[in-house]
Parts: structure tokens; sequence; C-alpha cells
């Protein structure tokens, strides 16, 4: 059986990188390639995949449809993990949230769970709060796969 963890793993060679589907409101699947990372639920404590996005497309779908799958890769070893996404960012409030900074904190934790790294933080922050990013927690419901 295939873990979260083993999920995880397979792209871990290519900084996280699995491709999110979401579902579109005429019920076709949109995806693209994002950097998902394994973290801690910030006020839930338990495992969670996230990533950061901004723009219309994927937020406006997991906003009204919040079901998606992840699916990460390395050769023909593949895991989907399924899950209902959690937004959290300047449009997404959460209970657990109280500021700006905390979102600033979890922005760079979802990166460096992705295997991000960055030499200036400052900056990172700026292009963050310009782009008006939004991270997404996803519990998962499901996991599975041949890796």
């Amino acid at each position: 059986m295939t873990t979260l963890s083993d999920a995880v793993a397979l792209a871990a060679a290519d900084k996280g990188l699995a491709v999110v589907s979401t579902v579109r409101a005429t019920g076709t699947v949109q995806a693209s390639l994002v950097n998902v990372g394994l973290l801690t639920h910030p006020a839930g404590g338990g495992s969670v995949l996230g990533f950061t996005t901004y723009g219309k497309v994927k937020l406006t779908n997991l906003r009204a449809r919040p079901q998606l799958a992840v699916t990460f890769r390395n050769g023909w070893r593949w895991a989907t993990v399924e899950g209902r996404a959690e937004l959290v960012g300047p449009e997404d409030s959460q209970p657990w949230l109280s500021d700006g900074e905390q979102l600033r904190l979890l922005l760079r934790d979802v990166f460096i769970a992705a295997g991000g790294t960055h030499d200036d933080w400052d900056e990172y922050d700026r292009v963050m709060a310009a782009e008006r990013r939004a991270v997404v927690l996803i519990e998962p419901t499901r996991v599975y796969g041949n890796g």
C-alpha cells in the first residue's frame, strides 16, 4: 500500500513537482504542474500536502469545488493523493490564522517543504505578497499508486 510519505518521496529529486488536478464548473478536469511538499498542518497537527498558487483558475475551482488530486511520479512509478483543499491566503482567511505574519511564515514553510531554497527571504516575501499568493493545504482522503 502506498503511503503519503511514499507518494511525496517519488518527486523529491524534482523538488516536489507534481500534477494537481482540480474540477472546473463544467465538470471537466484542469491540471497543472506545481511544487508540492509534505508538512504538518499549522492548526490540526496532522500530515498534509501543501503548495502555493495565485491567479484565477486553480483558486476559483478550489473555492467552488475543493476536491482535488495530486499525482507524483518518478519514471514509471507514480502515486496519487486525493483530498480536499483548505485555502489560506489574502482572500481566504482561516480561524486559526490570526495575521499576515503567520501567512508569510506559512508561505515559507510550504516552499521549504516542497524542496525550495532562497537566497533573499525578504524578496521572496515581497513577491508572495505582491502576487497575493495563497497556500493550498490538502488533508489526504485516499492515497494509491504503484510507487
